[in-house]
């Protein structure tokens, strides 16, 4: 159990994809002794990185679980969290986010600030994380951290400073100077594992001192005493770590620190930064919610003798059941202690607590306030939190964006369909963001999350974990029929199978209704169908809309009202009035000239200007109507109204036009009618169906 809470960080590494976000957390494992060889990303050496524990994450050299490690730096424990790149998996970083006290953005010293680096720095804002930011691949051509510092000011308007600059850049990269201190380091060693400091090198020294006197100027806005001896020329190097700190935990400041984590340059320095600037757990205010008072906030406190409240944030399906990550707020856990889910009231014992590194895990008996640990065996859902002592609070539940993309799924055989539902069942409650349900007008599964790589992930886990046989297609959008123009029936229906017929006629007009889907007026005069057969037709009417004749879509915006008709005394009955309606409804439907609807999704295209004509494209491309286009801050949203049908894969579309610095979403709007031509395909379509099923 971590004795001194105050030497304790919980970072994050996030970054846009392919900065070098599992390269550097490898060389962090290894400078704190956590691992005693280094691996790279993608497996070169055929073992990969060892934060990358999935196989999927090895081959394709991405990151798409966030994994918890713990390190310790001198007598600092560090529990550090990996996350994804990739837009499609931003819920990982979301939850990751919601239980760090501080984290490193990272940045690719020749791509800069890019558009994941703008998704993560928003959520970074969400959660008010305090953040360092450590420029990447000095080492590679075409590398300028001046640039990227610049970019980081521009683009997200951080107020960043930099600590250090590069002893040459590209392939002379060769270490970094220390702004603080005024000294060379250098990085010697096979694995970099050498720190030697000298004199700052003749030709880099006036460079040095000018960047170091915007560093101080930066810096001392937040020290009084660090500005007065600025002034006098008698600054100390703890002055000016003092101001960087308050500077940095007050979301005012953004050290920015390089290096290259694959050539093994600067990654003890950015640990030192992490230990010198980063907050610890009892410097983040934490508050959760009273349940029982209107979910008034009340703050928590980092003692470990007060009741235990912690965040379930991370669900992970392991060998021996369920492993639930979870953060402490305040309090100790140990095992054997019990614990009620405030969600669901359930109560039950912690049985095995683990300390997480990547995959694997080590036993403890305890852990206290600001740890991140995780329980095995307990039925709970991602965001759920667990209290003791009675205590019914929550904390603030993660944000979940909406999934925008959807797929059709389908297996070939029974055994198959048996591991899928196993598998839907484990991914729902592990991730948020991905969804399923079985739409009940194709009877087709249907998966949503948010984006194509996203879904393509999930169906290659349920190949490989639950070697579950699949097909994906498109799904099927819901369309529907309606009716044009008004039209009159009279339909007598008439059955004779010895003993009681069926007898029945009904007069009347089927005609459209754009108030509501399906509208029943009696008109009928004098008795002519007795008042207990009125229900009969009604239910005989429903009864036909469920599934229309056009393409076998069901049937809205349509009034039935019925104004004469016939009934036999001893041949007529409710079910023979039902056969009745439904011969008549189809009868009318026929000379009412139908039509087939199409959903509409409202669009909301959320762009740099730059991109603004490329998006408006697009949306024209796919028979969109704009309705609206606003501009603020370099920024422009477009709102459209575009069907449903042309929407699939437009995610994709929308990354690829603007360099994936685009956001959309969308929900449905209205149905509207289906251009002719589009009409006629359905309508084959259908035919070709209905061939098929003979």
């Amino acid at each position: 159990m971590v004795q001194d809470i105050k030497k304790m960080r919980n970072i994050g590494i996030s970054a846009h994809i392919d900065s070098g976000k599992t390269t550097l957390t490898e060389r962090i494992l290894f400078y704190s002794n956590k691992i005693h060889a280094v691996h790279e990303v993608k497996g070169k050496d055929g073992v990969g990185a060892t934060m990358d524990s999935m196989e999927l994450e090895r081959e394709r050299g991405i990151t798409i679980a966030s994994a918890a490690t713990n390190v310790t730096w001198g007598d600092y424990p560090i529990n550090v969290i990996d996350t994804p790149g990739h837009v499609d998996f931003t819920i990982e970083v979301e939850r990751a986010l919601r239980v760090l006290d501080g984290a490193i953005l990272v940045l690719c010293s020749v791509g800069g600030v890019q558009s994941q680096s703008i998704t993560v720095d928003r959520q970074l804002k969400r959660y008010k994380v305090p953040r360092l930011a450590f420029i990447n691949k000095c080492d590679r051509s075409g590398a300028n951290p001046y640039r990227v510092t610049q970019q980081l000011r521009d683009k997200l308007g951080h107020n960043a400073v930099m600590m250090q600059i590069p002893l040459g850049l590209e392939e002379k990269l060769s270490g970094v100077v220390d702004l603080v201190t005024m000294k060379a380091i250098y990085f010697d060693g096979k694995s970099g594992e050498d720190i030697r400091e000298e004199a700052i090198p003749a030709e880099f020294l006036e460079d040095a001192q000018k960047k170091r006197e915007v560093m101080l100027d930066a810096v001392s806005m937040y020290s009084d005493e660090l500005a007065e001896s600025y002034l006098e020329g008698t600054e100390t190097v703890e002055q000016i770590m003092t101001a960087v700190r308050t500077g940095t935990l007050s979301l005012g400041l953004t050290p920015v620190f390089m290096g290259s984590a694959y050539k093994n340059k600067g990654i003890q320095k950015l640990l030192d930064a992490v230990v010198s600037y980063l907050p610890d757990p009892t410097e983040i205010e934490n508050s959760a919610m009273d349940l029982d008072n209107n979910e008034q906030p009340v703050p928590l406190k980092n003692d470990p003798a007060a009741p235990m409240i912690a965040l379930a944030f991370k669900l992970e399906d392991g060998q021996y059941g369920q492993l639930t990550y979870i953060r402490i707020y305040q309090g100790s856990i140990k095992k054997g202690s019990e614990l009620t889910n405030t969600r669901s009231g359930k109560r039950f014992k912690v049985g095995r607590l683990i300390r997480m590194h990547a995959s694997s895990m080590e036993d403890i008996t305890g852990a206290g306030p600001g740890d991140i640990v995780a329980l095995f065996g307990i039925d709970c859902a991602s965001g759920d939190t667990f209290t003791e002592n009675g205590l019914n609070l929550a904390m603030t539940s993660i944000f979940v964006p909406e999934p925008v993309i959807s797929l059709a799924i389908k297996t070939s055989d029974k055994k198959s369909a048996d591991s899928m539902s196993k598998a839907l069942n484990r991914f729902t409650k592990e991730d948020p963001t991905f969804k399923t349900f079985v739409d009940p007008e194709s009877n087709e599964t249907i998966i949503r999350g948010m984006g194509e790589l996203h879904l393509d992930v999930y169906i290659e886990r349920m190949r490989r974990e639950y070697k579950v046989e699949l097909e994906t297609g498109m799904p099927q959008v819901a369309y529907r029929e309606t009716i044009t123009i008004a039209a009159r029936f009279d339909y007598t229906h008439k059955k004779q199978t010895g003993g009681a017929g069926q007898y029945g006629r009904v007069a009347g007009t089927l005609e459209p209704n754009s108030e509501q889907d399906y509208e029943f007026v009696d008109n009928i005069k004098g008795g002519v169908i007795p008042i207990e057969y009125i229900p009969a037709c009604d239910k005989g009417f429903k009864a036909c809309l469920p599934k229309g004749r056009v393409i076998g879509f069901p049937i809205v915006g349509v009034r039935v009202t019925i104004d004469d008709g016939n009934s036999h005394p001893v041949d007529s009955s409710d079910m023979a009035f039902q056969q009745t309606a439904i011969g008549a409804f189809w009868q009318a439907f026929e000379k009412a000239k139908p039509e087939i609807l199409e959903p509409i999704m409202k669009v909301f295209v959320e762009t740099p200007t730059e991109f603004q004509g490329s998006v408006l494209g697009s949306v024209n491309q796919r028979r969109g109507i704009i309705v609206s286009t606003t501009e603020e801050d370099n920024f422009s949203t477009v709102e459209a109204e575009v069907p449903l049908s042309e929407m699939f894969g437009y995610s994709t579309v929308l990354r690829s036009l603007t360099q994936g610095k685009a956001e959309f979403t969308m929900e449905f709007l209205k149905y509207s009618r289906v251009p002719s031509s589009i009409a006629e395909q359905l309508k084959k379509e259908h035919l070709e169906d209905k061939k098929k099923k003979g």
